[in-house]
């Protein structure tokens, strides 16, 4: 598996670093593209993706190296060869929507509204950068047959490229990337949805990217370790909760906003009989 994409003999342009970049211009254009059917103001938008993007980079390369001192110690300018893998998406999530959170605050924007509108496009990074992993050959699972890879389907050229020292290893990367473009489609077909209500597609990614996640990583070998706990899955069950709570809330606030409605309603129909009364 050759992991560069351009030699230009003075620097190297790595597979990893495409698809990362590849799935944040993806991402960006989506948010656009939302942005102007919602109708919303697209003024600053450039602003807001830019170091958006750049504090979840940071995000999730901290977050890896967090949980990986012992890889760094001793060779500390390693900590910048993001080239060679080693970004988590747990800490750009958490980086990413830090800044954005602070951003809304700072322009009186609602949060949850821009976080209904940036999540998908989360997810679009997701499905492209995980093939930065499969480039890479990392993020795989345990050891598999060849025979079995077949038998689920997988394309040939990803089991070729899980051929790593002379076995084959369940492309997790490829798993999370195809569930996480079905989860994609699921949320851009219920946001046409007349009904949703602000911070339900926040909600969803919340829920759906910790379900899958929480298994997926129950297969892989590279799990980011806090003593005995993999840390994905303990971040996955913590986005379920924080998501299905967020989901409550919204729900519950569509109704009491229904019932405020109704009052209104009544209480205008009250008013018209009376009118028409004293006529």
């Amino acid at each position: 598996m050759n992991r560069v994409f351009l030699d230009l003999g003075f620097i190297k342009i790595y597979w990893y670093s495409i698809m990362i970049l590849t799935g944040a211009l993806l991402g960006i254009f989506l948010v656009y593209k939302e942005f102007k059917r919602l109708k919303f103001d697209t003024k600053g938008l450039d602003n807001m993706a830019f170091y958006t993007i750049i504090f979840g980079l940071l995000g999730a390369r901290v977050w890896y190296v967090l949980f990986n001192l012992s890889e760094y110690k001793d060779n500390l300018l390693e900590i910048f060869a993001v080239w060679n893998g080693g970004l988590a998406i747990h800490g750009a999530i958490f980086a990413g929507l830090t800044f954005l959170y602070f951003y809304c605050k700072k322009k009186d924007i609602h949060f949850l509204k821009i976080a209904d509108i940036v999540m998908p496009a989360v997810l679009i990074g997701q499905i492209v950068g995980r093939w930065g992993n499969f480039f890479n050959q990392e993020a795989h699972g345990g050891e598999v047959t060849r025979a079995f890879l077949e038998k689920i389907c997988i394309p040939d050229f990803v089991i070729k490229g899980m051929f790593i020292r002379g076995k084959y290893y369940h492309p997790t990367f490829f798993y999370e990337s195809i569930f996480n473009l079905l989860l994609l489609i699921f949320i851009v077909i219920f946001r046409r949805y007349k009904k949703v209500k602000e911070g339900m597609i926040f909600s969803i990614y919340l829920m759906g990217y910790g379900i899958l996640r929480f298994f997926i990583e129950s297969m892989r070998t590279d799990s980011l370790m806090l003593g005995s706990i993999r840390v994905a899955q303990a971040v996955s069950i913590a986005f379920f909760i924080c998501g299905l709570v967020l989901m409550i809330v919204s729900i519950k606030k569509h109704d009491d906003y229904n019932k405020i409605e109704e009052k209104e309603e009544t209480k205008k129909k009250k008013t018209t009989k009376k009118s028409k009364k004293v006529k």
